[in-house]
């Protein structure tokens, strides 16, 4: 029902200019845009960063973990959609960061919300996530109808795009309109470069505990060394958790480098781009890996790392998973667990060998979601086992990569 009340002026919101409207009442004037390739444009109101940056859009279907989303560097590249409107209750802080690096970007290159961003109500902020943002340089529009873009994604799929914030309001929409569809999009796109690790480090912070923070991995029984293609600090604490002494090595380390460090385990962590474009470099050195016999285990890009290397390929996905939702069926087991996915390429089953076993298939969609090789001791999975955000349901894949590892070393 419209009321009298609804047509009352109303002063605008914090940072929010207004303009007169042809029925004499003010309205706010936007301070963001969303211009899509197909030349769609949505207006909003800016936050963070006032930048004009270029990707593609995806929606995130998790209602909790906005920060380490945001931190993911699989996300590099992106411009990501949230879809539960309340983004930015809580505010940020200085431990729930997923970037190994505290302070290099992760790679976003945008966010869109629903409504405006609250003052955080959390004992642990320590930042509001409009400030938050703009010091990592992401762009942030609010006011979007979240739910009808996430519609026309699911429909038309991940839409390449350019998010501009001004806090002055002026936007050369057809120039926005040509950058967007001049953006070559994700696919033939190598991003690993930007969020790989510069050096080998060492590891060995464990996972948060209530009112004791991070612990820390003083008796390793087992030595992994973890390939960065754009980890998530959350995988190098459960490794440590787990037991294990972690050496991170760059994405573009040679499997001489890599095998010289004596390694009862490889890690092949997850990233953002094509990985067919990231094999180029990638899968000769997983290749040689896998010839020795030595246990590897892979998420995300790696999986799909070990999928190209054993003569699979890759495909574009409409939509992808993005999410902490998600259903998979452990086909091991029988069991379903909820995982935490964020992926917009897939592993083709039609294209794995006979010795590559799959393992899980989500239940959203029926695609692939982990691989096991018959002859050797190597596994994969498609999705976020750390849940960093997500349930914790997947966390026994890390003991099933130590149990391979002692029979391993026992053989």
């Amino acid at each position: 029902m419209t009321t009298e009340q609804d047509h009352a002026p109303t002063a605008p919101a914090e940072g929010r200019d207004v303009r007169p409207s042809a029925e004499g009442w003010s309205e706010p004037k936007p301070t963001a845009v969303l211009v899509l390739a197909d030349g769609t444009v949505l207006e909003g109101f800016g936050i963070g960063a006032e930048a004009r940056l270029a990707g593609e859009v995806c929606f995130n279907t998790a209602i909790t973990g906005y920060e380490e989303i945001l931190t993911d560097p699989s996300y590099a590249g992106q411009i990501i959609t949230f879809t539960f409107p309340h983004i930015g209750n809580v505010g940020t802080n200085e431990e729930d960061i997923e970037t190994v690096s505290m302070a290099a970007a992760s790679g976003v290159r945008g966010v869109v919300l629903r409504t405006a961003v609250t003052e955080p109500s959390n004992y642990r902020a320590t930042r509001h996530l409009n400030e938050w943002l703009k010091a990592r340089g992401i762009p942030g529009i609010t006011g979007i109808d979240t739910r009808a873009l996430t519609a026309l994604i699911r429909e038309a799929g991940m839409p390449n795009a350019v998010i501009a914030h001004s806090a002055a309001g002026v936007f050369d929409i057809e120039a926005l309109k040509a950058e967007a569809r001049a953006w070559p999009g994700l696919v033939g796109m190598d991003l690993v470069p930007g969020v790989t690790s510069a050096q080998r480090f060492g590891w060995d912070e464990t996972t948060w505990e209530w009112e004791k923070g991070y612990g820390h991995q003083d008796a390793p029984r087992h030595h992994v060394v973890a390939v960065d293609y754009g980890v998530k600090r959350n995988i190098l604490r459960l490794l440590a958790r787990a037991g294990c002494k972690v050496t991170v090595v760059p994405a573009t380390s040679s499997a001489d480098d890599i095998l010289a460090l004596k390694p009862d385990g490889v890690f092949l962590s997850n990233g953002p781009g094509d990985p067919a474009a990231t094999g180029e470099y990638a899968v000769p050195v997983i290749r040689k890996i896998i010839e020795t016999g030595v246990p590897t285990f892979g998420i995300c890009l790696g999986h799909q790392m070990i999928g190209l290397a054993v003569g699979g390929r890759t495909v574009k996905m409409h939509q992808g998973h993005h999410g902490a939702n998600h259903p998979v069926k452990d086909l091991t087991t029988g069991k379903v667990e909820i995982t935490s996915m964020n992926h917009g390429f897939a592993v083709d089953r039609e294209t794995l060998p006979k010795n590559a076993v799959e393992t899980h298939v989500s239940l959203f969609d029926g695609s692939n979601a982990g691989i096991a090789l018959a002859d050797r001791p190597v596994f994969s999975v498609q999705y976020h086992p750390e849940a960093s955000p997500g349930p914790q349901d997947s966390h026994y894949l890390f003991d099933r990569f130590i149990e391979m590892i002692g029979k391993h070393k026992a053989a």
